[in-house]
């Protein structure tokens, strides 16, 4: 709006400028959004220049690839940790057995079947009696006498004859008594 305009339509001066400061004070509000904006374009745009040249179709085979590669270790973690899982397991039913040598009682046993069984425990635990009954002597038992042997029973030299015999070797060597 112009003054002129204002003093066309017959307006006092001071009303005049009562409408022009009015006018101003909606004017330099607006210059402030506008050039707000315009800031808020310019960022845009320098963001926009970061992508240029990146290629969309190619960042989504990256993500699908990632994806993939994720669910992929992932898998991967999980076997892993199930394998441990059934080892220490199956080391726990071992030395329950109280084995000799765990070593040769595993080797013994078919980890393979074992491991894809359903019903670990109760498997773990059918094959480790049916080992311990093929061979027994892999495991320790209770029942066992571990005492002394009684072997041939030999006299204890008589006083007498070892005096002797002392005697008869000094004598040998000429050495009296």
């Amino acid at each position: 709006m112009k003054t002129e305009f204002l003093k066309g339509l017959g307006l006092d001066q001071s009303v005049i400028d009562q409408i022009m400061a009015e006018n101003g004070k909606d004017v330099n509000a607006e210059k402030a959004k506008a050039e707000a904006a315009q800031s808020q374009l310019s960022e845009v745009q320098e963001k926009l220049k970061a992508f240029e040249g990146v290629d969309v179709s190619d960042l989504k085979t990256k993500v699908a690839q990632l994806t993939a590669d994720l669910t992929t270790k992932d898998t991967e973690y999980q076997r892993k940790l199930a394998e441990i899982e059934f080892s220490r397991t199956l080391e726990t039913a071992v030395a329950g057995m109280k084995p000799r040598n765990a070593k040769a009682v595993m080797a013994l046993l078919d980890t393979a079947t074992l491991q894809n069984s359903k019903n670990q425990q109760a498997d773990i635990a059918a094959a480790l009696e049916a080992v311990k009954k093929d061979n027994d002597y892999l495991f320790e038992s209770a029942s066992r006498f571990t005492g002394p042997t009684p072997g041939p029973q030999n006299p204890p030299p008589e006083k007498g004859s070892t005096a002797e015999a002392n005697a008869a070797l000094r004598s040998l060597f000429g050495k009296g008594e």
